[in-house]
C-alpha cells in the first residue's frame, strides 16, 4: 500500500529517481491531453476554479494521468491527500482510512482519497464507501481501466460524476518527448522513422513511452537507431501504424461497419489490426458472434453456427492455428446476405412487453392444471394445431386488450425470403379460417 498520508506534491524527485517520476507535472497546466478536463471549460477546471470538489471517477487507459491528476487536484484546492490501492489493500486499511479522515475533518481539513484500480474492490467493499462519501468525510476519487456501468455500484456511480481520460495521442506523446529530451539535455538517438514507430508502440500510454525513452538514453549508440534498431534494442516489437491511430473502441466499430457493409477485404484487415495488436481473440469472437444475430439473422442461420464453430475451433487449437478458423468466420459473416430483421423484431417486442404490462393471454391456450381453472375456463376451445388442416389452426394468441402486433418482418434477402413466403402462407390460411 502506498504511503497513505504523503503530501499531494511530494518534494522534487532525485535525479536517480525513473524519469517518468521526475517529469510528473507539477500543475493542472502541465498535464497534457487531457485538455477536455483539465482546461478553462472542463469539469476538472471549473471545479477548482471554484474551489470546491465532488466525487469523481476517472476512467481510462493506463498511463494517461490519473494518479497524476488526483495529487494535482488535492494540491490545487487544498486538501489533504490520501491514496490507497484496490489490488494491495482490504477492510482494515480503508477503515484506518476513513478513520483518520475523520479526526483531520473535525480539525478542519478535509479528505480527498485517490482509490486505484478500483473496480477491484468487491460491491460489499464498495458500498462501504457509501456513507463517507455522503457525508463529507472524503471526497473520493477512484481511479479505473474497465466500464464502471459494469464494475462499480449503481450507488456509487450515482454520488460521483464519471470523468474519462483519453488515450494519449501522437502530440501529446510528443510533448512528452520532449520534456523527456529537455530534462536529459539531448535528443533521442532515433531517425524520424523510428521516433514515430517509439510514439506508435506506446499505444497512448504516456508512462510507458517514458520508460522507453529512458531506455534509449540509458545506451550510448553510435548513430541514431532506425525502425529495425529500435525495436532490435527494446526487444519489443514495434507495429506500424497509422499516425491516427484509432483505439480499441475504434477498430471493432470499423470491423462491425466493415462486415455490415460486405467488405469482405475491409474486414480482415481490421480483423488483422486487432490481432496483431494483442486484442484477446475470445472478445473478438464475442463481437463476430453478436453479429452473426445482429446483422445477418436467419438471412442465412448458419452464420450463427459458423462463429460459435470457429469459438470451439479456437479453444481447441489456440494461438496461432485457431486464428484460422476466425478468420474463416469473419468471411463468412461478411459475404453473407445481412438482415437486421431478428434485431428490430427484439427491439420493437421488448419496447411493446414494457408498454404493455401484464395483460393476460387468451384463456384459451393456458394450462389448467387444477379444476378451479378448468371451471374459469383455462383451456377451453384451444386447437391443437397437429390436428387441423395443414397443422395449422389459425387462432389469435394476443391478449383481448392488446390485438395482433407485427414486430418481425424478414428481409427478401437469403433464407429469410423463404421465410417470408412461409408467413405470408400462414397468413392467407389465418384469413380464410377467419371468415378474412
Amino acid at each position: 500500500m502506498a504511503d497513505l498520508f504523503a503530501p499531494a506534491l511530494a518534494a522534487t524527485p532525485p535525479e536517480t529517481a525513473p524519469l517518468a517520476d521526475r517529469l510528473r507535472p507539477r500543475s493542472l497546466a502541465d498535464v497534457v491531453g487531457q485538455e477536455h478536463l483539465t482546461g478553462p471549460d472542463g469539469a476538472i477546471g471549473r471545479m477548482v476554479a471554484a474551489g470546491r470538489l465532488s466525487s469523481m471517477i476517472f476512467w481510462g487507459p493506463p498511463g494517461t494521468g490519473k494518479t497524476t491528476i488526483s495529487r494535482l487536484l488535492a494540491d490545487a484546492v487544498g486538501l489533504r491527500f490520501a491514496a490507497v490501492s484496490a489490488v494491495f489493500s482490504g477492510v482494515a486499511d480503508l477503515k484506518k482510512i476513513f478513520a483518520e479522515a475523520r479526526e483531520h475533518a473535525r480539525m478542519g481539513t478535509r479528505t480527498l482519497l485517490f482509490v486505484d484500480e478500483i473496480h477491484r474492490f468487491n460491491r460489499a467493499q464498495q458500498d462501504g464507501f457509501l456513507p463517507y462519501v455522503e457525508d463529507g468525510t472524503v471526497i473520493l476519487v477512484g481511479a479505473t481501466t474497465e466500464n464502471p456501468s459494469f464494475e462499480l455500484n449503481a450507488a456509487l456511480l450515482s454520488r460521483a460524476q464519471v470523468l474519462i481520460l483519453n488515450r494519449l495521442d501522437a502530440k501529446a506523446l510528443e510533448t512528452l518527448l520532449a520534456r523527456a529530451e529537455e530534462a536529459e539535455g539531448r535528443p533521442l538517438p532515433l531517425t524520424a522513422e523510428a521516433r514515430a514507430a517509439l510514439v506508435a508502440s506506446a499505444d497512448g500510454d504516456g508512462r510507458f513511452l517514458l520508460n522507453q525513452a529512458e531506455t534509449l538514453f540509458s545506451v550510448d549508440l553510435p548513430e541514431p537507431l532506425d525502425p529495425a534498431g529500435l525495436a532490435g534494442l527494446l526487444h519489443r516489437r514495434v507495429a506500424v501504424y497509422d499516425k491516427d491511430r484509432e483505439g480499441h473502441y475504434n477498430l471493432i466499430s470499423a470491423l462491425h461497419k466493415s462486415l455490415r457493409g460486405s467488405d469482405p477485404q475491409a474486414a480482415l484487415y481490421y480483423l488483422a489490426r486487432m490481432l496483431t495488436a494483442g486484442e484477446e481473440p475470445l472478445y473478438v469472437l464475442r463481437r463476430l458472434v453478436r453479429f452473426a444475430s445482429e446483422d445477418v439473422g436467419l438471412a442465412d442461420p448458419q452464420a450463427l453456427v459458423q462463429c460459435l464453430a470457429a469459438k470451439d475451433a479456437y479453444d481447441f487449437l489456440g494461438s496461432p492455428e485457431g486464428e484460422l478458423a476466425i478468420v474463416q468466420a469473419c468471411l463468412y459473416l461478411a459475404t453473407a446476405p445481412k438482415s437486421n430483421a431478428a434485431y428490430a423484431a427484439q427491439k420493437a417486442a421488448f419496447r411493446s412487453a414494457k408498454e404493455t404490462g401484464s395483460l393476460m393471454p387468451p384463456k384459451s391456450i393456458l394450462n389448467a392444471p387444477t379444476r378451479l381453472m378448468k371451471d374459469v375456463g383455462y383451456g377451453k376451445n384451444y386447437a391443437y394445431d397437429h390436428d387441423t388442416a395443414d397443422a395449422f389452426s389459425g387462432a389469435d394468441y394476443w391478449p383481448e386488450e392488446m390485438g395482433p402486433q407485427t414486430y418481425y418482418a424478414p428481409s427478401p434477402r437469403g433464407f429469410e425470403a423463404k421465410i417470408a413466403e412461409r408467413l405470408a402462407y400462414w397468413e392467407r390460411l389465418r384469413r380464410e379460417r377467419n371468415g378474412g
